[in-house]
């Protein structure tokens, strides 16, 4: 059966062209030209999956993401954008948008997307597939549970039935015919000891015995005195271990129960054996025990973390794989447990079901007894007595840790993909700006127009070479080379370094080094380039600033009890807040066409990655001051960064 598909897109071509594409795939496309049109298809059709632009007119993507999320929270929604937004791209997945994916449309990326939404339906499915078996197992022991405390409560039943029995002893064909339906052996004697009434059951398994002795049910070599005698002798109701002779032949065990049955003056004139086969009742229980056996391997082998919650939100049962992540105090709130709040989570399903006797579905973050930090996709369902009402709530939750972090890294590649596209394609304008120089040199014998158009191609060949080795730089995954280094001298061999650089643009350099500083471990390929980066940002600040006023760099090193800091700063032009927010973004350069725009932007997530950073202050005119924080202890278990 084909899957039904929402493709919503203003421009018709695009409709066209991706709806071919996913007809090709096995879905059964409906299509919509804006926001407004594609809320009606959708209320018509239903498809599970809505593929959309953002940029529409009538009503754009983000509020048809809103409205479709409020009316069915299980469709997975595909948003289509054609420019690179951090921003935008976080606004969607905060309204639980599917994917982002950017135009042109990469069919790959586009099939990776489609799996994710089909991966995340199959999980809302698989969900309700264990709700509603384990409610099924819940159901079934509750029903078997009744039936064997029904077998071992005869004895009060027997009491009870007595009071019954005085009012029917004169009709006994028709008194014993209320006993017909019940589980268990019933007889009625005389005060002479003969069986004068027996129910059906009794009849059919151990046989006519009416008008025979009382005992004779058991074999003439039973030991144990008549309870029947005992009891028109005491008085007394008796409960005895017995063995019944079956019509068959064969023996079994049976509980055996008898009751008084007193006329208008208080004596004893018949008697109501009630006898149980304990055989069957055996039975009943190990099939029970085998149900319980086979429930609780269900419980704990769930793929997902299963909880039973009382009304007062605290934890009754837990299976395996919650017990393994989270610290269970069985009869503690789960709001602690999860989160170690004193008061109920905002929105929390397990109230909402209590309240309407619904399912309920929510996604949130918990913390494990680890300290872990864990996104989890939680389900409710009501578990009901026998009379309808709400007892408890199960909680099923599953782990989407790895789902999210892979969303979040997926659409970081995406904006990352359409960062470097937009850069190359400004470096090959330049470079065809180069080579039209040079054609048009040859053709005109113009040797100036030549050179100066070989010498673009040159420069910009360099820039692509450049950034083709930062990208794959910060492709590749990097382990820091930790080492021990003496900061002084690594100072030192930094400032002689960039000296010449900044004597050539007549800029003074002052610097202070704190002489308690000592050594320290670091990856000094790393903080090296982040220092000259900064430091040729210093230069190229304080070349731009058109004052005419004297300009110097500082160049610092301090300390704290746990870091060393490198600090560089400039009096040159500074940096207003748009150039602030974007110094740490990928290909974001402040030095126009002599920069990739990665240095700072690798430098900074390895150094964050490792429990250190780079910060900046500044403000137009006034200068800039940049700091490099690194621990002077490696940390040899760093926090995955995402890319």
């Amino acid at each position: 059966m084909e899957t039904k598909i929402l493709l919503v897109d203003d421009e018709e071509g695009i409709r066209k062209v991706l709806g071919i594409s996913l007809m090709d795939i096995g879905y059964q496309v409906f299509t919509a030209k804006n926001g407004r049109e594609a809320l009606a298809v959708f209320k018509k059709h239903l498809p599970p999956i809505v593929l959309t632009d953002i940029k529409m007119p009538v009503m754009d993507g983000i509020n048809l993401l809103r409205q479709i999320k409020a009316e069915s929270p299980d469709t997975e929604v595909i948003m289509l954008t054609g420019h690179g937004d951090m921003d935008l791209a976080i606004k969607c997945l905060k309204l639980e948008a599917t994917d982002l994916i950017t135009k042109p449309i990469n069919d790959d990326v586009l099939e990776i997307a489609l799996k994710r939404a089909h991966d995340r339906i199959g999980m809302r499915t698989q969900l309700r597939a264990y709700t509603e078996n384990l409610e099924n197992l819940v159901r079934e022991q509750t029903a078997r549970l009744i039936n064997t405390e029904r077998l071992a409560a005869v004895g009060q039943a027997v009491e009870g039935l007595s009071s019954a029995l005085r009012g029917i002893a004169g009709d006994l064909d028709t008194g014993i015919n209320y006993f017909n339906e019940l589980p268990c052996f019933v007889s009625i004697h005389n005060p002479h000891q003969e069986i004068i009434a027996i129910n059906s059951l009794y009849r059919e398994r151990l046989g006519d015995h009416v008008g025979l002795a009382s005992g004779a049910a058991y074999p003439p070599d039973n030991p144990a005195p008549s309870p029947v005698k005992e009891t028109f002798t005491t008085g007394k109701g008796m409960r005895r271990r017995a063995t019944a002779v079956y019509a068959d032949g064969t023996r079994g065990p049976v509980m055996v129960h008898t009751s008084p049955i007193r006329d208008s003056r208080g004596n004893v004139e018949l008697v109501v054996e009630i006898g149980a086969d304990i055989g069957e009742v055996r039975r009943l229980q190990e099939r029970l025990q085998a149900t319980r056996q086979r429930y609780r391997q269900l419980f704990d082998e769930a793929p997902c973390y299963i909880t039973v919650l009382s009304p007062d939100l605290t934890i009754r049962a837990a299976n395996r794989r919650f017990q393994e992540d989270f610290e269970l105090t069985v009869g503690a709130f789960c709001h602690r447990i999860y989160k170690d709040r004193d008061e109920v989570c905002p929105g929390c399903p397990v109230t909402r079901t209590f309240a309407d006797g619904n399912s309920h579905q929510c996604e949130m973050e918990v913390t494990s007894k680890r300290g872990e930090t864990y996104r989890v996709l939680i389900r409710t369902a009501p578990i009901r007595d026998l009379n309808g009402h709400i007892t408890h709530v199960m909680e099923m939750s599953t782990n989407v840790t790895r789902t999210r972090r892979l969303e979040d890294q997926l659409t970081s590649l995406g904006l990352m993909i359409g960062s470097v596209s937009h850069g190359i394609k400004g470096l090959l304008t330049d470079l065809d700006g180069g080579i039209y120089l040079v054609d048009s040199g040859f053709k005109k014998e113009n040797q100036q127009q030549i050179h100066e158009g070989w010498d673009t191609v040159r420069f910009m060949v360099g820039r692509i070479r450049d950034m083709v080795l930062d990208i794959l730089y910060y492709a590749k995954e990097k382990d820091l080379k930790w080492e021990t280094v003496d900061v002084l001298g690594f100072s030192e061999e930094v400032l002689r370094t960039v000296r010449p650089k900044i004597n050539d643009q007549e800029i003074a350099i002052r610097h202070r080094f704190d002489p308690a500083i000592d050594r320290f471990q670091v990856d000094a390929g790393i903080v090296r380039s982040a220092l000259t980066n900064i430091i040729e940002n210093a230069v190229e600040a304080c070349r731009s600033d058109l004052s005419g006023r004297p300009h110097e760099i500082c160049f610092e090193v301090t300390q704290d009890a746990d870091h060393i800091y490198f600090n560089v700063s400039d009096n040159g032009i500074g940096m207003d807040t748009a150039t602030r927010a974007n110094v740490f973004t990928p290909f974001f350069s402040s030095k126009g066409t002599r920069g990739t725009g990665l240095g700072l932007f690798i430098s900074n997530r390895i150094l964050s990655q490792y429990g250190g950073g780079i910060s900046l202050e500044s403000e137009p005119h006034a200068g800039t001051r940049f700091s490099i924080k690194i621990p002077k202890k490696a940390d040899l278990h760093p926090a995955t960064a995402a890319p």
